[in-house]
């Protein structure tokens, strides 16, 4: 094939693309927008940043691809790892075949010849690069794909293809980009059930900083999203480069500095012993890896949140308010309590109205029912009829949980088919939470599954599933030789989503996992939203939501307004903390809402209007997340994509170990245009045991420029712990 360089350019981003001797395509630049480049640019770029040899290393260098190989001198994690029975495990692989898709640029007349090394270049905006090699001696072919999307994100996949007569068992398969020298802080995430993505830091010193998820779905503790970026770096400042894998099973991210100084990020599918073993002429396609680059990590969250709003399947700003009634009646499905709870969520205005665990089968408790998805005629003795048209009569959506991916031993399915428990060896998982996991990957079990929800949506009235998902898969086998099951369990999850979308035209999923252990990109792309955590305290939301839109805009967060008393951490809080931590996400309300008083009720509906009224800003606007020095301050807010208006929040999530915290800037206005900055007052005046001078009672307001707001900031209420104050900032032109 001949050489070529491929520069590509979106929204202050820019990608180079070197094909030249035959090699897997290896990354120039990835980073700030490099403007228009003629060949000789591209010639001079590529020489200028070539690795120079070094003592004790290979007498020849390379540039690394975006799957690194061994056979080049690198020693660091290889792209394929893999091997026919212990040979071809060091494929060599030379470029055969590309293909170029997107929007072509007519850029600055390209220079051949001498000075650009007679490369062409061929400048595209958002586009898809695929180039296919081959190794005829590890008989493999490869397929990479390297896409610059919307928004500036950039994201690579590869397919490797067995070519040879016998089986290649393939071990591992990651991508990975280049990241330069100065980017020398690690950020990802850890966490538990109830406390998820919780952000930890630390320097990349020479070696692998590598997060595998091992849960056989995303998990609770997963890095989500891992950052390297120059020391210091915060929400507005600093140099980061991120990766995030899109898959919801098994997977890795990692950060690697070898002893020559080279630096990549990256990742991929963790894939179990002998879990893929290719057949001849069968192949295996990576999961996408998502790459963001930018000042701060305000800018690469919005690189995430523009390119999954510019998709066709993207949910709107319209999301129709939720209730959930979970930890309103638990497992006690009264239809009287029921319709009672529906038409006092109608009074407020909620629009969804959600029937959780506890409908179906012998399900009474935990322990029984999950896998037998018929209608309790026990509880339901005329089916779930009468609350349904109860709902949509109150003018309300109809939504009902599953559970499709999960099975207690103690149901009639288990019974007739213990088969289709997964297992290795000769025994049964550990139990968790006292279910097992059924296996879609069993032809007549995804029949069996799919058949059951499709035959409760074509009964009832259904326009959204809660989907969830509750426990780690353990032993995840299919009988009875125990062979992994995890990746065509994770592809079976995703095809029976697929399908039941496709064929109930406008139904509305939910990717729930004890909460918020399945937040990928992979689920997303075929659910239209994510339950951050079972746990809705406020006070710990506050840090769940500020990192989980690190990834995924608000519209895609369900974010309830929690019960008085926290159903996991046992705090009590004010409706107004409540309700001004859940507003910044798909809004929604988890609370016995029957047992609330008129002035409660009154003050719910308010900041249920209040969302109504704001959705459009609230779920569409930039997010932008303010660097405070005191920790007991946490701020947030959105604004509007042309600077007109913004919305933000000042929460007290500690106590300051100072009477004031100083002032607070307010980022992301037209710094030439001025505003005037007033608080939200939902349900009397927020509680404050002193208003700054610019807030008095006859004129709660001041009017400053957007440069000064952001520069300069305000000087905030002070308000107690666990209170928190919604500022707007509308234009005064």
């Amino acid at each position: 094939m001949p050489d070529q360089r491929i520069l590509l350019r979106a929204e202050d981003t820019s990608v180079l693309i070197d094909l030249t001797a035959g090699r897997l395509p290896a990354i120039v630049h990835w980073g700030s927008e490099l403007g228009e480049l003629t060949a000789a640019d591209a010639a001079g770029l590529a020489a200028a940043t070539m690795p120079s040899p070094h003592a004790n290393g290979t007498d020849q260098v390379s540039r690394l691809a975006v799957l690194p190989e061994h056979h080049t001198g690198w020693t660091g994690r290889p792209g394929l790892s893999g091997s026919r029975r212990g040979v071809g495990w060091s494929p060599k692989f030379t470029t055969t075949g590309l293909t170029i898709s997107g929007e072509r640029h007519e850029g600055p007349e390209s220079v051949e010849g001498p000075a650009a090394g007679g490369v062409p270049l061929a400048t595209y905006g958002v586009a898809s690069v695929e180039t296919a090699a081959v190794d005829e001696l590890s008989q493999l072919g490869l397929t990479i794909r390297i896409e610059l999307l919307s928004g500036g994100v950039v994201r690579m996949q590869a397919t490797v293809i067995n070519n040879g007569a016998d089986d290649y068992q393939l071990d591992d398969l990651v991508l990975a980009l280049p990241v330069p020298a100065q980017a020398r802080e690690i950020l990802d995430f850890a966490g538990r059930w109830g406390k998820e993505r919780t952000p930890q830091r630390q320097p990349l010193g020479v070696g692998t900083h590598l997060r595998e998820g091992r849960h056989g779905r995303t998990g609770a503790d997963a890095a989500t999203v891992l950052h390297l970026g120059t020391p210091g770096f915060g929400f507005a400042d600093g140099e980061v480069w991120a990766v995030h894998t899109g898959w919801s099973g098994n997977h890795t991210h990692y950060a690697e500095r070898v002893y020559t100084g080279e630096q990549v990020i990256g990742g991929g599918e963790l894939l179990l012993p002998g879990e893929l073993i290719l057949k001849p002429e069968q192949s295996y396609t990576s999961p996408w890896i998502y790459a963001g680059h930018g000042i701060g990590l305000d800018a690469v969250a919005r690189r995430f949140h523009r390119y999954l709003r510019s998709r066709p399947q993207h949910v709107d700003a319209d999301r129709p308010v939720t209730l959930n009634v979970w930890e309103a009646v638990y497992f006690d499905h009264s239809l009287p309590k029921l319709i009672e709870l529906a038409e006092r969520a109608a009074e407020v205005g909620v629009e969804r109205y959600v029937l959780d665990d506890g409908w179906f089968g012998g399900r009474r408790n935990d322990q029984a029912g999950l896998g037998d998805w018929t209608v309790s005629t026990d509880v339901w003795p005329n089916g779930l009829h009468p609350l349904v048209d109860k709902v949509k009569e109150l003018g309300m959506q109809f939504g009902l949980w599953f559970e499709p991916e999960m099975i207690n031993l103690d149901s009639e399915v288990a019974r007739a088919h213990p088969e289709w428990v997964m297992a290795t060896g000769d025994r049964l998982p550990v139990e968790a939470r006292h279910q097992q996991v059924i296996n879609l990957g069993i032809p007549e079990c995804y029949a069996y599954v799919k058949d059951a929800i499709s035959r409760l949506l074509d009964t009832y009235a259904i326009d959204y599933i809660k989907w969830d998902h509750n426990r780690d898969l353990i032993d995840a086998g299919t009988q009875p030789g125990g062979v992994p099951g995890v990746h065509d369990q994770t592809l079976a999850t995703y095809r029976l989503i697929d399908e039941l979308k496709a064929e109930h035209s406008g139904l509305e999923i939910e990717s729930c996992s004890s909460g918020g252990a399945r937040v990928d990109l992979g689920i997303l792309q075929r659910t239209d939203r994510v339950w951050v955590s079972d746990c809705i305290d406020p006070l710990d939301r506050q840090q769940m939501s500020r990192w989980t839109t690190q990834l995924i805009p608000p519209e895609l967060m369900g974010s309830h307004i929690a019960s008085e008393r926290s159903h996991t951490t046992g705090r009590r809080h004010d409706l107004s903390f409540r309700a001004a931590t859940a507003l910044w996400g798909h809004l929604g309300i988890e609370w016995d809402i029957t047992g609330a008083n008129d002035d409660q009720r009154a003050e719910l509906k308010a900041w249920l209007d209040f969302f109504k009224a704001e959705r459009g800003l609230l779920l569409r606007g930039d997010l932008v997340r303010i660097d405070h020095p005191d920790p007991a301050l946490m701020g947030h807010g959105v604004v509007a994509a042309d600077r007109s208006r913004a919305l933000y929040s000042l929460a007290m999530v500690d106590r300051s170990e100072v009477n004031g915290i100083g002032l607070v800037r307010l980022p992301g206005l037209d710094p030439d245009r001025r505003y005037r900055v007033s608080p939200v007052i939902i349900g009397g005046w927020p509680q404050t045991r002193f208003l700054p001078s610019w807030w008095s009672a006859d004129r709660p307001y001041v009017d400053l420029t957007g440069a000064a707001l952001a520069r300069v900031g305000i000087q905030p209420p002070d308000l107690p712990v666990e209170h928190a104050v919604i500022l707007r900032v509308d234009p005064l032109d």
